[in-house]
């Protein structure tokens, strides 16, 4: 069985078609997202009903879940806040039923998904050895899948050590032993690499391979100002960061 996996596409269209254009290229058995398909990008709507007819399983992340209502506005700050509070007041019927069946933790062919950690699925970011350890300590199975921290990660739990760290694209990782993967960002990566993330498992093969797909990072731009989000959200997507 061949999956694709991908996060935080925060509405940013663009690198969501360019994702797929690649991932349809591959063929996969599935498509699985681990969440935040809204939040910050100028094209929520669009990325609710093309996430909602494409993959098998998505999760809800901490934007999708303020966005719809869950969470309360308050607990973000900043740009985050506005584009949250702009998203709310864009959103279609469609795109807010749609949001409103998604949850932050699920399970599928026996693999683990978590937006943020098994500890904390909504808030947590899994970017140090003690939070991979106490995600692995706390569940049990071979393989888990987290996103939320859009920074592209391997970490191997073998005979009581953690290893890996940041996947670079074409990342290669046989999946033995207890492993830990984050498949990095489709809207907004934050780990040095402006391309949109995702991450290609074959899980009879037991191998997982990060992938990383070049899109018209101004044209997404240039929808965000148009729609007159935060300046700082647009830039920071040339930087990778």
């Amino acid at each position: 069985m061949r999956i694709a996996v991908f996060s935080d596409i925060h509405a940013n269209l663009v690198a969501l078609e360019a994702v797929l254009a690649e991932i349809d290229a591959a063929s996969p058995d599935e498509i699985w997202c681990l969440g935040d398909v809204v939040g910050y990008g100028p094209r929520p709507n669009e990325c609710c009903d093309l996430v909602g007819a494409r993959a098998e399983i998505c999760l809800g992340g901490n934007h999708d879940l303020a966005v719809r209502g869950t969470i309360d506005l308050g607990e973000f700050s900043g740009d985050a806040a506005e584009a949250a509070r702009w998203t709310r007041s864009v959103l279609t019927d469609d795109a807010r039923v749609f949001l409103d069946r998604l949850e932050p933790e699920g399970e599928r062919a026996n693999v683990s998904l978590y937006h943020g950690s098994a500890r904390d699925p909504v808030w947590e970011y899994v970017l140090s050895d003690q939070a991979a350890v106490a995600t692995l300590a706390i569940d049990p199975r071979p393989l888990v899948l987290v996103g939320h921290s859009h920074v592209a990660l391997q970490m191997r739990w073998n005979d009581d050590s953690l290893a890996g760290g940041l996947a670079a694209a074409g990342t290669e990782i046989e999946l033995e032993g207890r492993v830990l993967l984050n498949p990095g960002s489709v809207g907004q990566p934050r780990d040095g690499d402006p391309r949109a993330a995702w991450l290609l498992l074959d899980l009879d093969g037991r191998r997982g391979t990060f992938r990383r797909v070049e899109y018209d990072i101004e044209r997404t731009q240039a929808q965000m100002r148009e729609a007159r989000l935060p300046e700082g959200l647009a830039a920071r997507l040339s930087l990778g960061e």
